[in-house]
């Protein structure tokens, strides 16, 4: 049985641990911080889960957090597509490459959120990822446009869109003469 002071110690580092955690730290990432060996740090995120999930108050915290956060990504997306929009309106292809890989970055973070709160089940998540790739297909459509359209900036956007590729996804730009 553990005494008061081996309690107080597991609960801080448990704290430290699932602080790491929500910041959106990987386990063998919060290893090496906090010099925890990783196998523990995925045990003291487990039983964290477990206490949660038990707990009314909790969950319903946690469920407010996850709608604020939700909330905030679709407020960031919109500001996205406004920026886009004006970048448009001048003809800025700079900032609307810039602000249509942003969207995409947005909704990736988004689901990765819901995804590790397990707000998503399998089906769910597969709707979703469906739906992401079907939307990132077109910004990526839009943008392979943009740079067969205006050469000025091709090189810039086929840059950004290498970073986004999958490891060994060709791009390619077709020429419009």
């Amino acid at each position: 049985m553990q005494s008061e002071e081996q309690l107080v110690k597991h609960l801080e580092t448990v704290n430290k641990v699932v602080g790491e955690y929500l910041k959106g730290n990987d386990p063998t990432k919060i290893s090496k911080q906090l010099s925890i060996p990783r196998k523990e740090v995925v045990s003291l995120i487990e039983e964290w889960k477990e206490v949660a999930s038990a707990n009314d108050t909790i969950r319903a915290r946690a469920r407010e957090a996850l709608s604020a956060a939700d909330e905030h990504y679709g407020r960031l997306i919109s500001k996205s597509y406004e920026v886009m929009e004006d970048a448009d309106t001048v003809g800025d292809l700079r900032s609307k490459s810039g602000a249509i890989k942003l969207v995409m970055d947005i909704e990736s973070k988004r689901i990765e959120m819901l995804q590790k709160a397990g707000l998503l089940e399998n089906k769910e998540l597969a709707e979703e990822m469906v739906e992401i790739e079907r939307r990132q297909g077109i910004l990526k459509g839009i943008l392979m446009e943009i740079a067969s359209e205006h050469p000025e900036v091709r090189d810039k956007i086929m840059r950004r869109l290498s970073e986004a590729a999958l490891q060994g996804e060709t791009i390619t730009v077709i020429h419009n003469v």
